[in-house]
């Protein structure tokens, strides 16, 4: 089986700064457009945003979507018309929403004197018009050190959230020269890799801090990391999907 592999390098992505947000689009997004770049499977967004001290989204709609927001330093203030006031998500914290039928939320930096930065990653569902949905949870980073921990699944007893939608996704957090494999759940998947520091080689592919890489046709992926904590964020999701 020979693999198929795309790479985003990280200052190929659409770029936009609006003064209290500044991101990082690897997928056609608001004012970026690339026909190329639509989206990986199921996989529609990764965002990569710093936003200024106490600014945010205002209230705003979403449908039949499911979000995910990671946040890698700072604190999401979130709410939302499903009687979540005030939620904080911290770093450490995975937040998912199922926007189903439809959903109004608003999020802001919940801290006035720093940035916060965070991932905003959506995926098609594979169920739509769901009853909306909120959760969050608060994972152990020590429980991903040097090897890959499951941060969202389609399963509600599995750890980290679920999602509406035959997809995985993995932290983790590895030193220099560690060695990994992953081994896709469904043969059916690809994998979208995202660098959020450090340098990785994957299949003789050599990615540094906020690159992409999509895998397909393929059932495990080996990884070797070149630098002391080195992050990265795996991605599995359905290559065909309704």
């Amino acid at each position: 089986m020979k693999k198929n592999i795309i790479i985003h390098k990280a200052e190929s992505r659409g770029n936009a700064d609006y003064g209290w947000l500044k991101t990082s689009y690897t997928f056609s997004f608001a004012n970026y457009f690339n026909q190329e770049r639509i989206n990986f499977g199921a996989l529609r967004v990764l965002n990569d945003d710093i936003i200024s001290g106490g600014m945010g989204f205002d209230t705003h709609p979403h449908r039949n979507m499911e979000i995910i927001s990671i946040p890698l330093k700072g604190e999401i203030r979130h709410k939302d018309n499903m009687s979540n006031e005030a939620e904080v998500i911290k770093s450490g914290d995975i937040q998912v929403m199922s926007a189903g039928t439809g959903i109004t939320h608003s999020e802001f930096n919940n801290k006035k004197e720093e940035d916060l930065k965070l991932l905003q990653i959506w995926v098609f569902p594979n169920k739509k018009n769901v009853a909306p949905r909120y959760d969050q949870t608060t994972l152990k980073e020590e429980d991903r050190k040097n090897k890959f921990q499951q941060i969202v699944s389609p399963n509600k007893e599995d750890e980290g959230v679920w999602i509406h939608q035959n997809a995985w996704f993995h932290l983790g957090i590895f030193e220099t020269d560690s060695e990994t494999t992953y081994s896709l759940k469904d043969k059916k998947n690809g994998l979208y890799i995202f660098v959020i520091s450090g340098k990785v080689q994957i299949e003789n592919q050599i990615l540094n801090q906020r690159d992409g890489m999509g895998i397909t046709d393929f059932e495990t992926a080996d990884f070797k990391f070149l630098e002391n904590n080195s992050e990265v964020l795996l991605m599995e999701v359905p290559m065909d999907f309704e």
